[in-house]
């Protein structure tokens, strides 16, 4: 086994952990949060979760663009993001710029002091909500492009 294939694997492994948590606090997390808890409590309530699983999602997002670097790096595949038949590429970067800036930069420096201090927090909740489908669905997308396109399909 070459270092290629272990990156390969590590960025696969990264992949599902980060976007299957996503998938989990999409489609389970929230709703439970919104069945259990009136309105105003929401927002508090989906920042005791995330907490726990932020530390989780920056491992593994870390990890993902780690090994795909190095993937594209090691493999002479830059020419790639020219054509426009590696479509995929393209989502995969962008959906981890996307979750990098929000994981590294956006949540730690802006995002929780406003939600902390939020003057409306069933709005705030609901706009997550929103965000993370929206994310999710992106992800899906990469990850549907990803396999098709790196066996040819697309």
């Amino acid at each position: 086994m070459d270092d290629f294939t272990i990156a390969r694997i590590l960025h696969v492994v990264a992949v599902v952990m980060w976007i299957g948590g996503v998938g989990f606090v999409t489609l389970v997390v929230i709703p439970a949060i919104r069945a259990l808890h009136p309105p105003a409590e929401r927002l508090a309530a989906f920042h005791r979760f995330e907490g726990r699983f932020a530390v989780q999602a920056r491992l593994w997002v870390a990890l993902a663009g780690l090994s795909g670097f190095w993937m594209v790096w090691r493999g002479q595949m830059w020419d790639r993001f020219q054509d426009a038949q590696f479509w995929w590429m393209h989502a995969m970067l962008m959906v981890w710029l996307i979750f990098a800036a929000m994981l590294f930069v956006i949540e730690p420096l802006f995002l929780h002091r406003r939600m902390a201090s939020s003057a409306q927090p069933a709005r705030d909740f609901a706009r997550l909500g929103r965000m993370h489908w929206l994310l999710i669905l992106g992800a899906l997308v990469a990850v549907v492009g990803a396999v098709g396109g790196s066996h040819g399909l697309f």
